[in-house]
């Protein structure tokens, strides 16, 4: 299948668009093959949630300019709102996918804080390394889930497939679980700020890039917000902020007909002069020079 550049956002509305595919409606979709998914090699923003498990070979990629690599036994979970870019296959790479919409996620979590909050923590740790046995369970649920999504004559094809979604998902929390303990360790004060951090930033970094605005709906002072973001990510809130913003505005720039100048509106700049002195000053040149490339 040839990939499909033609749109930002994918979501599994755009995926059944590009090829048909086992799925409940635009709620789930499964790919026998992970490198079926119409990722294109331009940025895209991700609309839905991503499972992917790779069985052999490795693939590299990018998510919110963090790169990875995973190999066999590694499960990539990727977030509604993220944004993957960098997308590269060995040629020996097998893998099988699972993209859930985020409605149809959170009627999954919704009672259980806890998975929430696991969930939050695969953002910044997105590569998880199952176990042979993990793998091999993993494996057996996207049989039994594909199989359940291509009975069209089980009158409860949603719930039945809704009820094996949800035991994989507790399945694969445990997992992040584990990733999260070193020793037993609960997840520190530091890890439960960048935890409220990250959420707000994807929602709010259109309009609001200070660092003090972010603190104070914390109810933290911006040094030690500052302090505690770079401990657990090893970059600084205005680190985050800026790469959000770049990657919208590249994702912009490549996807839409919109002139600078109404992009420099959309996302809040005082003026197209310092729109293109900040987009430059991250990317390396001007918003028209990466427009035409």
């Amino acid at each position: 299948m040839k990939r499909n550049d033609s749109f930002i956002e994918l979501n599994i509305e755009t995926a059944r668009k590009a090829f048909q595919g086992s799925c409940i409606g635009n709620d789930m979709m499964l790919f026998n093959e992970v490198g079926q998914l119409p990722i294109p090699n331009e940025p895209r923003r991700m609309g839905c949630k991503l499972f992917a498990l790779c069985t052999q070979g490795k693939a590299q990629y990018s998510v919110d300019t963090v790169e990875y690599t995973v190999h066999a036994n590694d499960m990539i979970i990727i977030s509604e709102g993220q944004i993957t870019d960098d997308v590269m296959l060995s040629r020996d790479f097998g893998g099988m996918g699972i993209i859930v919409s985020d409605d149809f996620f959170n009627e999954i979590v919704k009672d259980v804080h806890e998975l929430s909050q696991l969930f939050l923590f695969t953002r910044a740790n997105p590569v998880c390394h199952l176990t042979q046995q993990e793998t091999d369970n993993t494996v057996n649920y996207f049989h039994m889930l594909k199989q359940k999504t291509d009975d069209r004559e089980h009158h409860f094809r949603r719930e039945t497939v809704r009820s094996l979604l949800t035991t994989m998902i507790y399945d694969l929390s445990n997992i992040i679980f584990r990733m999260q303990t070193v020793n037993d360790r609960r997840q520190t004060r530091a890890e439960g700020i960048f935890a409220q951090f990250m959420p707000l930033v994807e929602q709010n970094f259109r309009k609001e890039r200070r660092v003090s605005w972010y603190a104070q709906q914390l109810g933290i002072s911006p040094k030690y917000l500052s302090e505690t973001i770079r401990q657990v990510s090893r970059r600084t809130p205005n680190d985050w902020i800026d790469n959000y913003v770049t990657l919208e505005i590249r994702v912009m720039l490549r996807n839409s007909t919109k002139s600078i100048k109404e992009i420099a509106e959309e996302m809040n700049f005082p003026n197209q002069s310092f729109f293109g002195k900040f987009f430059k000053e991250h990317v390396g040149m001007s918003p028209s020079e990466y427009r035409k490339r």
